[in-house]
C-alpha cells in the first residue's frame, strides 16, 4: 500500500486563515498569501511515491471549493481540536501516513521522503518547529491510533511537540528537519 501525505488546510477566506499574519498585512493579503503558498506547496510535494490528500475545513465548503486542484483527493477534517482532526485523518489513511501543515514554505519532496523513510525503523516521526510545535507528524500505521492519541496536548504553545510525543506513547520516535511556519510578517522574510 502506498504511503499517504495529508495536508491540513482551510479554504482561504479573509479573516478565516492566517489571522495573525492578517493583523500585520491585512486579512485579504494574508488569505492571498495562503492560497498561493498552498498551490506552490502542492506542486513541490506531489510525488508518485505517496498519495496526497487534502484535509479540508470547513468541511462542506472545503469539499466543494474550486480553489484547490481537483486531482487531489479531499477529506473533511470534521470537528474537534487540531489533535482530534489529525488523528482522524491518520486513522482514515490506515497505513503509513504523514500529516503536514500548509503554511510552511520550506517543505520539499526530499523532506517528506526523509520522514517516510524514518518510519521504516520508527513508530512515529515528527518535523519539529523552532517554536516548540511541529510541521509534520507521521506514524507507521494510522489505523492503530486510538481517538485520544493526542489528548492533553497544549496546542499553539512551546509544549506541543513534547506533549504530542508523550501522548502518542510510542517508544521509537524519529525527528526530521526543523522548519518554521509563517505566522507573522517577520516570518515571510
Amino acid at each position: 500500500m502506498r504511503s499517504t501525505l495529508v495536508v491540513m488546510l482551510k479554504v482561504p477566506r479573509p479573516g478565516r486563515v492566517k489571522t495573525r499574519l492578517g493583523g500585520d498585512i491585512g486579512m485579504v493579503s494574508a488569505a492571498w498569501w495562503f492560497r498561493h503558498q498552498v498551490r506552490a506547496l502542492l506542486r513541490r510535494i506531489e510525488d508518485p511515491r505517496w498519495r496526497v490528500v487534502l484535509a479540508v475545513a470547513p468541511d462542506y465548503e472545503g469539499m466543494g471549493s474550486r480553489v484547490w486542484p481537483g486531482r487531489f483527493e479531499r477529506w473533511p477534517q470534521g470537528r474537534g481540536n487540531l489533535g482530534d482532526r489529525m488523528i482522524r485523518m491518520m486513522q482514515q489513511a490506515g497505513g503509513r501516513v504523514c500529516v503536514i501543515g500548509a503554511d510552511i514554505p520550506d517543505i520539499t519532496r526530499k523532506r517528506i521522503s526523509k520522514a517516510f523513510a524514518a518510519l521504516g525503523n520508527h513508530d512515529a516521526v515528527f518535523g519539529p518547529a523552532p517554536d516548540g510545535g511541529y510541521w509534520l507528524i507521521g506514524v507507521k500505521t494510522g489505523s492503530k491510533l486510538g481517538k485520544s492519541a493526542l489528548n492533553g496536548v497544549r496546542w499553539s504553545t512551546e509544549h506541543a511537540l513534547d506533549d504530542s510525543r508523550a501522548a502518542l506513547g510510542m517508544p521509537r520516535v524519529a525527528l526530521v528537519d526543523t522548519l518554521a511556519d509563517v505566522d507573522r510578517v517577520d516570518d515571510l522574510r
